[in-house]
Protein backbone atom coordinates (compact mmCIF):
# COMPACT_ATOMS: atom_id res chain seq x y z
CA UNK A 1 0.00 0.00 0.00
CA UNK A 2 1.40 3.31 -0.90
CA UNK A 3 0.12 6.19 1.53
CA UNK A 4 -0.30 9.56 0.91
CA UNK A 5 2.80 11.58 2.28
CA UNK A 6 0.27 13.98 4.57
CA UNK A 7 -1.28 10.51 6.18
CA UNK A 8 -2.55 11.38 9.63
CA UNK A 9 -0.33 7.75 10.55
CA UNK A 10 2.70 8.77 9.38
CA UNK A 11 2.11 12.60 10.27
CA UNK A 12 2.20 10.92 13.76
CA UNK A 13 4.95 8.12 13.47
CA UNK A 14 7.63 11.23 11.92
CA UNK A 15 6.34 13.08 15.35
CA UNK A 16 6.89 10.04 16.75
CA UNK A 17 10.68 9.94 16.16
CA UNK A 18 11.36 12.95 18.06
CA UNK A 19 9.08 11.90 20.93
CA UNK A 20 11.41 9.08 21.05
CA UNK A 21 14.21 10.88 20.99
CA UNK A 22 13.11 13.32 23.51
CA UNK A 23 12.45 10.55 26.15
CA UNK A 24 16.08 9.14 25.31
CA UNK A 25 17.34 13.29 26.25
CA UNK A 26 15.15 13.16 29.68
CA UNK A 27 16.38 9.72 30.59
CA UNK A 28 19.44 10.61 30.05
CA UNK A 29 18.71 13.69 32.21
CA UNK A 30 17.70 11.88 34.87
CA UNK A 31 19.80 9.64 34.56
CA UNK A 32 22.77 11.94 35.75
CA UNK A 33 20.83 13.54 38.06
CA UNK A 34 21.14 10.04 39.77
CA UNK A 35 24.76 9.72 39.01
CA UNK A 36 25.62 13.05 40.73
CA UNK A 37 23.48 11.61 43.81
CA UNK A 38 25.87 8.99 44.38
CA UNK A 39 22.69 6.44 43.43
CA UNK A 40 24.64 4.00 40.65
CA UNK A 41 22.08 1.55 40.17
CA UNK A 42 19.16 4.54 39.13
CA UNK A 43 21.36 6.23 37.51
CA UNK A 44 22.34 2.72 35.30
CA UNK A 45 18.85 1.88 34.95
CA UNK A 46 18.06 5.13 33.60
CA UNK A 47 21.18 5.29 30.97
CA UNK A 48 19.64 1.63 29.69
CA UNK A 49 16.11 3.52 29.57
CA UNK A 50 18.03 5.88 27.38
CA UNK A 51 18.91 3.73 24.82
CA UNK A 52 16.47 1.86 24.53
CA UNK A 53 14.19 4.66 23.54
CA UNK A 54 17.16 5.98 21.15
CA UNK A 55 16.83 2.67 19.89
CA UNK A 56 12.76 3.00 19.84
CA UNK A 57 13.39 6.32 17.89
CA UNK A 58 15.96 4.33 15.36
CA UNK A 59 13.26 1.50 14.74
CA UNK A 60 10.67 3.88 13.82
CA UNK A 61 13.50 5.20 10.84
CA UNK A 62 14.59 2.02 9.68
CA UNK A 63 10.61 1.16 9.13
CA UNK A 64 9.80 4.26 7.60
CA UNK A 65 13.33 3.68 5.31
CA UNK A 66 12.16 0.40 4.72
CA UNK A 67 8.94 1.23 3.15
CA UNK A 68 10.43 4.41 1.13
CA UNK A 69 8.99 7.03 3.52
CA UNK A 70 11.19 9.98 3.91
CA UNK A 71 12.74 10.60 6.81
CA UNK A 72 13.57 13.75 8.91
CA UNK A 73 14.57 13.75 12.44
CA UNK A 74 13.23 16.93 14.55
CA UNK A 75 14.75 19.12 16.66
CA UNK A 76 14.62 18.17 20.45
CA UNK A 77 12.40 20.01 23.03
CA UNK A 78 13.99 20.97 26.72
CA UNK A 79 14.75 18.18 29.44
CA UNK A 80 13.99 18.87 32.94
CA UNK A 81 16.91 18.19 35.45
CA UNK A 82 16.31 20.49 38.56
CA UNK A 83 14.99 17.31 41.00
CA UNK A 84 15.28 18.02 44.94
CA UNK A 85 14.35 14.46 46.05
CA UNK A 86 14.51 10.69 44.06
CA UNK A 87 10.97 10.22 43.56
CA UNK A 88 10.47 13.00 41.46
CA UNK A 89 12.54 11.96 38.43
CA UNK A 90 11.07 8.91 38.50
CA UNK A 91 7.71 9.81 38.73
CA UNK A 92 8.81 12.04 35.27
CA UNK A 93 9.69 9.21 33.89
CA UNK A 94 5.82 7.26 35.02
CA UNK A 95 4.35 10.31 33.20
CA UNK A 96 6.67 10.16 30.23
CA UNK A 97 5.74 6.41 29.61
CA UNK A 98 2.16 6.70 30.15
CA UNK A 99 2.61 9.93 27.89
CA UNK A 100 4.10 7.85 24.92
CA UNK A 101 1.66 4.92 25.39
CA UNK A 102 -0.86 7.36 24.55
CA UNK A 103 1.33 8.52 21.58
CA UNK A 104 1.36 5.00 20.51
CA UNK A 105 -2.43 3.81 20.84
CA UNK A 106 -2.93 7.17 18.50
CA UNK A 107 -0.15 6.09 15.86
CA UNK A 108 -2.13 2.59 16.01
CA UNK A 109 -5.39 3.65 15.47
CA UNK A 110 -4.60 6.29 12.64
CA UNK A 111 -2.87 3.01 10.50
CA UNK A 112 -6.08 0.83 11.80
CA UNK A 113 -8.09 3.73 10.12
CA UNK A 114 -6.36 4.51 7.09
CA UNK A 115 -6.29 0.46 6.38
CA UNK A 116 -2.72 0.49 6.57
CA UNK A 117 -1.95 -2.99 7.94
CA UNK A 118 1.74 -3.11 7.75
CA UNK A 119 1.72 0.05 9.97
CA UNK A 120 -0.99 -1.32 12.28
CA UNK A 121 1.76 -4.59 12.57
CA UNK A 122 4.64 -2.45 13.34
CA UNK A 123 2.63 -0.91 15.77
CA UNK A 124 1.61 -3.32 17.94
CA UNK A 125 5.42 -4.34 19.21
CA UNK A 126 5.05 -0.70 20.64
CA UNK A 127 2.13 -1.37 22.22
CA UNK A 128 3.46 -4.52 23.82
CA UNK A 129 6.60 -2.76 24.79
CA UNK A 130 4.93 0.51 26.40
CA UNK A 131 2.78 -2.02 28.79
CA UNK A 132 5.87 -3.43 30.16
CA UNK A 133 7.57 -0.12 30.19
CA UNK A 134 4.62 1.39 32.49
CA UNK A 135 4.34 -1.28 34.61
CA UNK A 136 8.16 -1.53 35.59
CA UNK A 137 7.86 2.38 35.95
CA UNK A 138 4.99 2.20 38.43
CA UNK A 139 6.24 -0.55 40.38
CA UNK A 140 9.93 1.51 40.53
CA UNK A 141 7.89 4.57 41.93
CA UNK A 142 6.02 2.14 44.44
CA UNK A 143 8.83 1.30 46.19
CA UNK A 144 10.61 4.63 45.59
CA UNK A 145 7.70 6.56 47.75
CA UNK A 146 7.57 4.01 50.34
CA UNK A 147 11.31 4.30 50.81
CA UNK A 148 10.61 8.13 50.99
CA UNK A 149 7.74 8.08 53.25
CA UNK A 150 9.22 5.91 55.58
CA UNK A 151 12.38 8.08 55.66
CA UNK A 152 14.38 4.67 54.62
CA UNK A 153 17.96 4.47 53.72
CA UNK A 154 17.79 5.07 49.37
CA UNK A 155 20.62 2.74 49.28
CA UNK A 156 17.39 -0.38 50.40
CA UNK A 157 16.04 1.71 46.72
CA UNK A 158 19.37 1.01 44.85
CA UNK A 159 19.64 -2.57 45.99
CA UNK A 160 15.75 -3.22 44.70
CA UNK A 161 16.73 -2.25 41.65
CA UNK A 162 20.08 -4.17 41.21
CA UNK A 163 18.18 -7.20 42.47
CA UNK A 164 15.04 -6.92 40.51
CA UNK A 165 17.00 -5.95 37.21
CA UNK A 166 13.82 -3.71 36.20
CA UNK A 167 14.32 -3.21 32.75
CA UNK A 168 17.56 -5.23 31.90
CA UNK A 169 15.71 -7.46 29.48
CA UNK A 170 17.11 -6.33 26.39
CA UNK A 171 15.22 -6.28 23.35
CA UNK A 172 12.77 -9.06 22.53
CA UNK A 173 13.53 -11.28 19.51
CA UNK A 174 10.23 -10.23 18.00
CA UNK A 175 11.77 -6.79 18.11
CA UNK A 176 11.79 -3.83 14.99
CA UNK A 177 15.08 -4.24 13.60
CA UNK A 178 17.28 -0.69 14.58
CA UNK A 179 18.69 1.41 12.16
CA UNK A 180 22.39 1.54 12.44
CA UNK A 181 22.13 -1.42 14.93
CA UNK A 182 20.69 -1.36 18.55
CA UNK A 183 23.07 0.26 21.03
Amino acid sequence: MTMAPESEFLRLLREQVGHEFDAHQQYVAIAVWFDSQDLPQLARHYYRQALEERNHAMMIVQYMLDRDLSVAIPPGSAVRQDFTRVVEPIALALEQEQQVTQQVEAIFRAARAQDDALGEQFMLWFLKEQVEEVAAATTLLTVAERADATGANLFDLENYVARERIGDQGLSQDAPEVAGGAL
